[in-house]
């Protein structure tokens, strides 16, 4: 990214809030100042926005509910214990609903007067991307009147299923437009340069995350299957060196803004992950040695002699240029093995998909080429004779089906380290006997939900009433 994608956010988010009018057109315009801009600065900017939903404070949030970080020090360690105000969510639903999704009709409207149906189909992907967060996220949110504040100032909330079935309907006409081969986008797009193969392979791989939340788990199998089929195929939120420009967000907090706020210590995925754990999840066939060391320093920088998130250099999993995972060939890779296995694809079915993300593994997948010195990383594949009882993927004797299925699923969990895609996991299947089973970081309940921002509550009088708190699960997961 470049210092003047900063620039063009800030213009692309002020339109909505800006409008001018007189007498006789034009005369009162600044050209230096304007209130308009052009489809491909909306395009930049409103892939700016949903950069910054993925990665903001909604991300850590979750992160440090799900295990996979610990909330240390002054507001972070009351939001570790779930002491967290309305008002705390403010910003991430402006970024969700001001920044990503009103700037992604603008796109669209423009897109569409010019014909071009690829930016159409990239901004539909964006701003599914973006209320898909708000959805599972929230619950029930806005979805048809929300971006038109003129003709909807107080826009009404649908019920999480109609906001699925209608996100995925967004999803299948943002296909459409992208198969259709009409309209030119180049380097306005930051992710992939108008590439229409890679963006109908990420619409396809988010269609399979919104069915796997719904439990629609045979849909979602046949979305995956045309999803993104490599690495080089992710989208990912590219940033730079740049403070307070492109940094990776993570970065900027655990390094820059609120040093010691966040930390690893005792959380879930470490266990996971560090060899000298009793939970390590490592085996003759996997050695995590690499992934660990990627994804944590165990004397930490930020927090003197402790385990934190790794930001070093340009090697950790949230250097200050490490790109940000938002939608990868990993999630579908293990969306594809679980659902065979839910869906009655077959036992050899899943372990075959998950032996191919192994096998990518193997190679040293994403994890940055510093740590894979020799014997920090193996991952074989696996035979069925691991997977049936008394295997050593199933020493306490499960069925060899349960016993792949919680293989599954424990590698989604850290394969989606520091996205929210672990939560959702955690949610989806907490009422079942295998998976991701966290204990509370205080009192006896695991968080739900977020609570809907202040702003909405005070502004809005469509917003649910009651508030739906903290622990109550959302529609889906009822």
């Amino acid at each position: 990214m470049k210092r003047v994608y900063k620039s063009i956010f800030a213009v692309v988010f002020g339109l909505q809030f800006l409008a001018c009018s007189s007498i006789v057109e034009n005369l009162n315009v600044d050209p230096n100042n304007p209130t308009k801009s052009t489809a491909s600065l909306l395009l930049t900017g409103t892939e700016l926005a949903n950069m910054a939903t993925q990665e903001g404070m909604a991300s850590r949030l979750t992160t440090i509910w799900d295990g996979y970080a610990s909330g240390a020090d002054r507001q972070w360690l009351d939001y570790y214990n779930y002491n967290v105000t309305a008002g705390v969510y403010d910003a991430d639903w402006n970024l969700v609903y001001q920044a990503t999704n009103a700037n992604a009709l603008l796109t669209i409207d423009q897109a569409n007067a010019l014909g071009n149906r690829k930016m159409v189909g990239i901004a539909k992907i964006l701003r599914a991307n973006a209320l898909a967060t708000g959805t599972e996220l929230w619950g029930d949110i806005p979805f048809d009147q929300a971006g038109d504040i003129a003709k909807y100032p107080n826009p009404a909330f649908e019920p999480q299923a109609t906001v699925y079935t209608k996100l995925l309907a967004l999803l299948d006409d943002a296909i459409a437009d992208l198969k259709s081969g009409v309209g030119t986008v180049t380097t306005e797009d930051i992710h992939f340069g108008g590439d229409a193969t890679k963006w109908t392979q990420v619409a396809y791989t988010l269609k399979a995350r919104l069915l796997t939340d719904t439990k629609q788990y045979d849909a979602a199998y046949t979305a995956a299957q045309s999803g993104i089929s490599a690495y080089a195929n992710s989208l990912y939120a590219p940033h730079g060196n740049t403070a307070s420009v492109n940094q990776n967000s993570y970065f900027s907090f655990l390094a820059s803004t609120r040093t010691g706020d966040i930390n690893a210590v005792g959380a879930y995925n470490t266990t996971l992950l560090n060899p000298t754990s009793a939970r390590y999840r490592g085996n003759s066939k996997t050695i995590e040695t690499a992934r660990f060391k990627f994804y944590y320093l165990e004397a930490g920088v930020n927090s003197p002699g402790k385990i934190e998130p790794n930001t070093t250099g340009a090697t950790g999993f949230f250097a200050q240029s490490a790109s940000f995972p938002l939608v990868t060939y990993q999630e579908n890779s293990l969306t594809l093995a679980e659902m065979a296995l839910r869906s009655g694809k077959g036992f050899a079915t899943a372990l075959g998909h998950l032996n191919t993300y192994r096998a990518w593994l193997n190679t040293g997948g994403n994890i940055n080429a510093a740590y894979l010195t020799a014997g920090a990383y193996k991952y074989d594949p696996y035979a069925a004779a691991d997977f049936a009882a008394g295997g050593i993927e199933n020493a306490d004797g499960i069925t060899a089906d349960n016993a792949l299925l919680r293989e599954v699923l424990q590698e989604r969990y850290v394969s989606f380290y520091g996205q929210h895609l672990g939560w959702n996991d955690e949610r989806r299947t907490r009422a079942e006997p295998y998976g991701i089973k966290l204990t509370p970081n205080n009192g006896t309940q695991l968080p739900w939900r977020f609570i809907y921002p202040q702003n909405e509550l005070n502004s809005n009088p469509n917003a649910p009433r009651p508030v739906p708190a903290t622990f109550e699960a959302p529609a889906i997961y009822k």
